[in-house]
């Protein structure tokens, strides 16, 4: 957690999510878990690793994980997801969830979290199949 005023800069990729953090998602200390952070760039990295590999795919690694800025109750929060490697049977996407206090429209949204998450093609029998070729790049 860092008390460094937020950089003005806006998203990479495409907007994937848009929740707002509960009471239930709290943590012991009352911030928002980062379990449930976690899962919801999990759901948004997925977004653009189904649509690349035409169909199902696994979550298989997370690496580069940083946590910026706590996430608060009532925080509006929103991801983004890009593309940044396609392998034989493998996607990597960059995704980023930034907050907006919620009811502040023309508030300055802040990034609070980044990661690249690995997610690999499967087959109908769970295994890994390969990334088709001629599937368009979104």
């Amino acid at each position: 957690m860092s008390d460094e005023k937020p950089i003005a800069t806006l998203p990479e990729g495409q907007p994937v999510g848009r929740v707002i953090a509960m009471p239930a998602d709290t943590n012991p200390e009352g911030d928002i878990f980062g379990g449930w952070l976690l899962a919801q760039m999990d759901l948004a990295g997925a977004t653009p690793a189904f649509e690349r590999a035409g169909g199902r795919c696994a979550t298989v690694a997370l690496d580069g994980m940083v946590f910026h800025q706590p996430v608060s109750v009532g925080d509006e929060v929103s991801t983004y997801a890009k593309i940044i490697r396609v392998g034989r049977t493998s996607i990597r996407v960059h995704v980023e969830a930034w907050k907006r206090a919620r009811g502040q429209a023309e508030a300055l949204s802040v990034r609070v979290t980044e990661g690249v998450f690995t997610y690999v093609a499967i087959d109908q029998d769970r295994k890994p199949r390969e990334v088709p070729l001629d599937t368009l790049q979104k």
